[in-house]
């Protein structure tokens, strides 16, 4: 019936923090009232941003928390945003500006990845923090993203402790020093990268599109667009047992279907979109051929309208009123209604109008899942919530059918589509980097590949661990220096005074013991005795090598390589090296291998290979700050010549 059916997703959650920074000892109730009054403030002075906000899984919420071991009594709030993780970062933004409006209170937030803010900033850390030691250390203060330092050595800094046991103590940092806390300015660019925009950025992420839906769904999107959501997750969720309710409509027939708009994320939107379904006949939901100019509206609606089936079907129609809680009994609300008119909420509408109506609909379900949150055992499901709208909410199906002459446009879905190269300037925007600059013909003829040469040389001095390797930032860094006098200090001292005639491969313990010495070496500390001898072992480690080379040099090993093209005379040669000669060399002096050119020729060949997709050379390469112009061909290229 149905193909790529999504049993399970993993719902990633974030958590908030907001504690209070430690002014006078207070009493347990007292501060418990003072958050109290901090909840009731910021989720009124942000109610026009998160009421009209569609969340993918759970809205943003805040409640108290009493205080528990180093952890004291704070505000606190978890939210599921599942794929969307947009969510995720709407909420550092308002995080972040909580504590930029309200200068007495410190934020912390983590997700299932743990501090994934340094995650973000990755690139820009200090080398000290890690995992391991970055507990306690991250914070919001004053709307700037704050560090707390370690010291270097154990009471370096009198007021830093070596380890950060708990969060009281981090407090007590921030609140005394609160300007030597706070992160770099490119850890701090890393996480406003992903928050710039915000609140605008919200309308961006909404996507209208053209629905046939049954009138109760239409009626009850009026009153509760955000559970367009539970309505496009239950289908996108939906599992055997799920589509036993939709084989036969009782909830939402589809003779009452009636175009409309509706409101979606473009997560939600994307996920409906991409699934494939075809509905059970006995449904009664037929689809026109996909030829038809209004089939992607039927499509979208046929599958919402099984999502609101199915979350209808987990509930009684008759379930309990007592877990229908009336918002306006509560003792917050007034308080909370007069707030949203200071902050304009209700943009100037006429008390009793229609769209005033509808806005204050919205604060109430706003209120009811931020505010006067009751506990989750008494809350109700998305799909109580769909059946008490269709109770107490009149709707005349032949008023709703006029409204489908009046319908907003379409927004254009072709951003689900996107081209390689769209796609590869939003991966280059989501990691911070600038979109490369065009190459033109003219500098493609004269690109220079010594900067590919140059770029591996400094990947290759970084320093690797168990942890990868670091990739140099920019080209532009100093360039790789190889001190060989040193370099053969330590064969000296690895080879020590052995007699010239060893041919051993083999290092004995002592030897090996010195490969672990970072001590500088110098033949000018050496006895006389011990000079010579290390000069004469070298001496016979270099005649080793090359005997080395002219041995592979006749073979296809050798002849795979680029050699440097230093000819010398037939005759030259021949009186200079008859061994060579004898051997075939072909009357040539054994030239030594370009190691940059070889370097070079093999990178081209295997992103030429590449025809233009991504690939180990052109990811490497990126990563390097080397940006090679595109193929025109994308054929194998022969390796360049060194003139």
């Amino acid at each position: 019936m149905e193909e790529n059916m999504k049993f399970a997703t993993v719902e990633d959650t974030v958590e908030y923090h907001l504690f209070l920074i430690p002014d006078e000892p207070r009493d347990p109730e007292e501060h418990r009232e003072i958050l109290q009054k901090y909840i009731e403030k910021i989720m009124t002075q942000f109610a026009p941003m998160l009421v009209p906000y569609i969340w993918q899984n759970q809205p943003f919420n805040l409640k108290y928390k009493p205080g528990k071991g180093g952890v004291p009594a704070h505000i606190f709030g978890m939210t599921k945003f599942g794929d969307n993780i947009e969510d995720e970062w709407f909420i550092v933004y308002i995080v972040k500006q909580i504590t930029k409006e309200f200068p007495e209170l410190v934020a912390r937030i983590e997700d299932n990845d743990g501090e994934f803010l340094l995650i973000e900033a990755a690139d820009f850390l200090p080398k000290w923090l890690n995992p391991d030691n970055s507990a306690n250390r991250v914070f919001f203060h004053h709307g700037e993203l704050c560090i707390i330092p370690a010291p270097k050595k154990p009471g370096a800094v009198s007021w830093l402790p070596t380890t950060l046991q708990t969060i009281s103590q981090a407090l007590n940092i921030i609140s005394t020093h609160p300007e030597k806390i706070l992160a770099s300015e490119s850890i701090q660019a890393a996480v406003n990268r992903r928050i710039r925009g915000y609140p605008e950025k919200i309308k961006a992420s909404l996507h209208q599109a053209h629905c046939f839906l049954p009138a109760g769904i239409v009626a009850v999107l009026k009153q509760r667009p955000r559970l367009v959501a539970a309505g496009v997750q239950a289908f996108y969720l939906r599992d055997p047992i799920d589509l036993r309710a939709c084989r036969i409509f009782k909830t939402f027939l589809p003779e009452t279907r009636i175009m409309t708009s509706v409101t979606f994320t473009k997560c939600l939107y994307a996920q409906l979109v991409q699934q494939r379904f075809v509905p059970d006949l006995r449904s009664g939901y037929k689809l026109p051929p996909p030829s038809h100019p209004q089939y992607r509206a039927h499509e979208l609606g046929m599958k919402l309208a099984h999502g609101f089936e199915i979350l209808c079907s987990k509930c009684s129609p008759h379930f309990s009123d007592a877990k229908k809680s009336l918002v306006t009994t509560s003792p917050l609300w007034a308080g909370f209604l007069e707030s949203l008119k200071k902050h304009d909420y209700f943009k100037g509408l006429m008390k009793g109008s229609a769209q005033y109506q509808e806005r204050l609909e919205m604060a109430k379900n706003y209120f009811q899942l931020s505010i006067n949150r009751p506990e989750s055992s008494h809350a109700m499901s998305p799909g109580e919530e769909i059946l008490t709208l269709l109770q107490t909410i009149p709707f005349d199906i032949e008023e709703l059918k006029k409204e489908e002459a009046n319908l907003p446009p379409e927004d254009d879905d072709q951003w689900l589509d996107l081209s390689p190269d769209q796609l590869d300037q939003l991966l280059q925007e989501a990691a911070g980097k600038k979109e490369p600059e065009p190459v033109s013909k003219g500098q493609e003829e004269n690109y220079d590949l010594t900067q590919v040469s140059e770029s591996m040389k400094a990947f290759i001095s970084k320093v690797s661990t168990h942890k990868g390797a670091e990739l140099p930032r920019e080209r532009s860094e100093t360039p790789v220096t190889f001190d060989a006098d040193s370099f053969l200090n330590y064969f000296g001292k690895i080879l020590g005074s052995r007699p010239h005639d060893s041919d051993s491969d083999e290092l004995d313990e002592e030897d090996s013991e010195c490969l672990d010495s970072d001590d500088d070496l110098d033949l000018e500390t050496q006895e006389p005795g011990e000079e010579a001898s290390v000069k004469g072992t070298l001496g016979d480690l270099k005649s080793y090598m090359a005997q080395m080379d002219q041995e592979l040099a006749r073979t296809s090993i050798g002849k795979s390589f680029t050699t440097q093209k230093q000819m010398e005379p037939l005759s030259q040669t021949a009186s200079n090296n008859s061994e060579e000669e004898d051997s075939g060399a072909g009357g040539s002096v054994m030239t030594p291998v370009d190691i940059d050119l070889n370097l070079v020729s093999n990178i081209l060949e295997s992103y030429s290979s590449q025809a233009g997709l991504a690939g180990p050379a052109s990811n490497l390469l990126q990563s390097m700050g080397v940006q090679l112009p595109d193929s025109a061909d994308h054929r194998p290229i022969s390796k360049p010549t060194k003139d």
